[in-house]
């Protein structure tokens, strides 16, 4: 197995084993319409095995940044058909993340009164909004039945996403927001059926995961972790819980036959990491995380060690469009510009180079 080697993910077929990540960029504006300018970002990096779009809010509550996009409205749905279109053209696959942000929001961002959480526990610090920085507000604590409303939202959502031509999504579990929220005691207080316990705590991602599954296909359903991440106040540092809690969701999703698993942390050779590739039966994406930049040998040691059946890589995609050709020709990359990785522009997002053109 090389990492140039085409894939089957389920129903998702990979020309080769380099994944996008999922990665922020905050250019669609107010009503979270990704444009002309983000159809073009994502067609010019076709040629990576599969796209995973940003995290894509599906109902409004559950936006989290300023210029996010959405698969909400009929005019979201109409230009990400627009984005799956240039991608196919090129030959290329691309999934969404749906991403419900939960409490990591602000109702000057949302437009709603509230944000939401499993508990109504806050986040230490300060979020941006339209009148600048403001501190975390209390969120919601989700009722059983608006518990059941969100499994709801996600599987609209993807059927949105699915209607509007990309090749499936991807369940945001990771990172702080609101299923990693339900994840992880640190966030999660409850003391009903979806806390209290690992096996709880994992109850609300394996219900989506299973109400998607059988909306649109497990074949077209990826799924991302991050445990042990310990950002946003979803904290994860006992051992023996981290482990039940994974544990009991992956024997959640057994069942469904899901296209892949996405974890990213910063150790993937590491015990837990790969627990949890010899307990998920199926394809594995492997993510080292947002500290260290992923590079050609070590994406290609990843794959041929069978440390993983792919690699999600950021910053490399950013600044490269063509990225599988320069590392499958060993040629120098551009180097990305953090300066310009989030803003309303084309510049660092669609003006980097590929070699042909340099």
């Amino acid at each position: 197995m090389d990492l140039f080697s085409p894939a089957a993910f389920g129903d998702l077929q990979l020309s080769n084993r380099v994944v996008m990540a999922p990665l922020t960029r905050v250019r669609s504006g107010d009503a979270g319409v990704p444009g002309d300018l983000v159809a073009e970002h994502y067609r010019q990096r076709a040629g990576v095995g599969l796209i995973v779009t940003e995290g894509t809010y599906p109902v409004q509550e559950g936006k989290a940044f300023l210029g996010q996009p959405g698969i909400v409205t009929d005019e979201q749905v109409a230009a990400w058909a627009r984005v799956a279109e240039g991608v196919h053209e090129r030959g290329g696959t691309i999934v969404m993340q749906v991403m419900h942000g939960g409490r990591v929001s602000h109702p000057d961002v949302t437009g709603t009164p509230r944000i939401v959480g499993p508990s109504a526990v806050a986040i230490e610090g300060e979020t941006r909004t339209p009148s600048g920085k403001q501190p975390y507000p209390v969120p919601h604590e989700l009722t059983e039945d608006e518990i059941r409303q969100v499994v709801a939202d996600f599987v609209a959502a993807s059927r949105r996403a699915v209607d509007a031509g990309l090749d499936g999504v991807e369940l945001h579990g990771a990172n702080g927001y609101l299923l990693h929220e339900f994840l992880a005691p640190s966030s999660n207080r409850r003391t009903d059926g979806w806390g209290g316990s690992p096996v709880a705590r994992a109850r609300l991602a394996v219900e989506v995961a299973t109400a998607v599954a059988a909306e649109i296909g497990a074949g077209r359903v990826g799924i991302r972790i991050s445990p042990e991440h310990d950002i946003q106040d979803v904290l994860e540092q006992d051992a023996d819980d981290v482990r039940a809690t994974y544990d009991a969701l992956l024997d959640g999703l057994a069942p469904l036959g899901l296209a892949y698993l996405s974890v990213l942390h910063a150790d993937p050779r590491g015990e837990l990491v790969q627990h949890l590739h010899r307990r998920f039966d199926g394809a594995f994406v492997v993510n080292t995380g947002f500290g260290t930049v992923t590079t050609r040998d070590e994406a290609r040691a990843i794959v041929t060690d069978g440390v993983g059946d792919a690699v999600a890589v950021g910053r490399p995609v950013i600044a490269n469009p063509d990225l599988v050709d320069r590392w499958e020709r060993d040629l120098p990359e551009n180097e990305p510009d953090a300066s310009t990785f989030y803003g309303p522009g084309a510049e660092g997002y669609t003006d980097y180079p590929t070699v042909d053109a340099a």
